[in-house]
């Protein structure tokens, strides 16, 4: 799987990575070794976790199979802080919040570090200087070695960048995260951008447009779908409208007049866009996975990508 660079670092990463939202609730433990082995096996290095993901099982697990399934040194380990679910507020980016919950994780994944550090959200009530600082001193510590954002708007990336840049000698933000694809190209407006100015890449999740992309609901709600369960329907939803529809039915056009499946057009859509350093997937189960694995080849032909790009250029979601 090919390698790519992340910003102007030393991090290199597989262009596909390997999402664990899913692991600890509709992933089992057996499942995800199961993953994560094919994964490893097939040259990918990227894993991307976060300390909410299934309240916390999803590190847990990672941190197992670390220690038993793959070796720690062959996973480039990506996770996230910031959100708090259970606090008083939605959001703490304060350096005491923020560092105890980078030692939370470390805890959860066995290790002594994690390769990408990122900021998960944007809190408007600590100043930029104060969540730089927890990063630096993560960076200063061993704990992390590069840091990031996971899923901020543009202007919040750019604030943070601003002040990392205003002070000679601070550890530069490498990445930024954000959902990406034929079916939410919002990060094209200002976050690509961004990134680009500040010398950072993006790293794109749900690439498949929340499996909407896929063509699986082309005919229909499949009842092993994500969108057939209760707790995950109203993530799929707003991709089942008629817009998305067009969108869908352009991908699968473009599918058929290359020989591929609808999946290996807009998985490469997204992970070959410039910019983008790598392409977070989040399959359920290994035989997805191992469907994505097989179109890690595919590249789109410079006119299919101008078509695509016509077809769903439009407002920001």
């Amino acid at each position: 799987m090919e390698q790519r660079q992340v910003g102007r670092s030393g991090l290199w990463v597989s262009r596909t990575a390997l999402g664990t939202m899913s692991w600890g609730n509709d992933t089992s433990e057996e499942e995800a070794g199961q993953q994560l082995t094919a994964f490893v096996d097939a040259g990918g290095t990227f894993v991307d976790t976060a300390d909410i993901y299934t309240g916390g099982q999803s590190e847990r697990i990672l941190g197992r199979l670390l220690r038993g399934t793959v070796r720690r040194e062959d996973v480039v380990v990506g996770t996230k802080s910031g959100h708090t679910p259970e606090g008083y507020r939605p959001v703490d980016g304060s350096r005491r919040h923020l560092l105890a919950s980078l030692d939370a994780s470390l805890r959860r994944l066995q290790t002594d570090y994690v390769d990408l550090w990122q900021l998960h959200a944007y809190d408007p009530h600590t100043p930029p200087e104060e969540v730089l600082s927890a990063m630096e001193a993560a960076i200063g510590s061993g704990k992390a070695r590069y840091v990031g954002t996971g899923d901020l708007k543009a202007w919040q990336f750019a604030t943070l960048a601003t002040w990392q840049r205003a002070q000679p000698g601070r550890v530069p933000l490498v990445s930024a995260g954000s959902e990406y694809s034929l079916l939410n190209r919002g990060a094209d407006h200002a976050l690509r951008p961004a990134a680009a100015a500040n010398d950072a890449h993006v790293i794109a999740w749900s690439p498949l447009g929340r499996g909407v992309l896929s063509a699986k609901y082309r005919n229909g709600v499949p009842a092993d779908s994500r969108a057939a369960f209760a707790h995950m329907a109203p993530y799929v939803e707003p991709y089942l409208d008629e817009r998305s529809r067009r969108v869908v039915e352009s991908v699968c056009t473009a599918a058929e007049g290359l020989g591929v499946s609808p999946l290996a057009v807009a998985l490469s859509w997204a992970r070959d866009q410039e910019g983008v350093a790598a392409a977070v997937v989040g399959p359920r189960t290994l035989s997805q996975l191992e469907e994505i694995l097989s179109v890690e080849s595919v590249e789109l032909p410079p006119k299919i990508r101008d078509a695509l790009d016509d077809a769903t250029a439009g407002p920001e979601r």
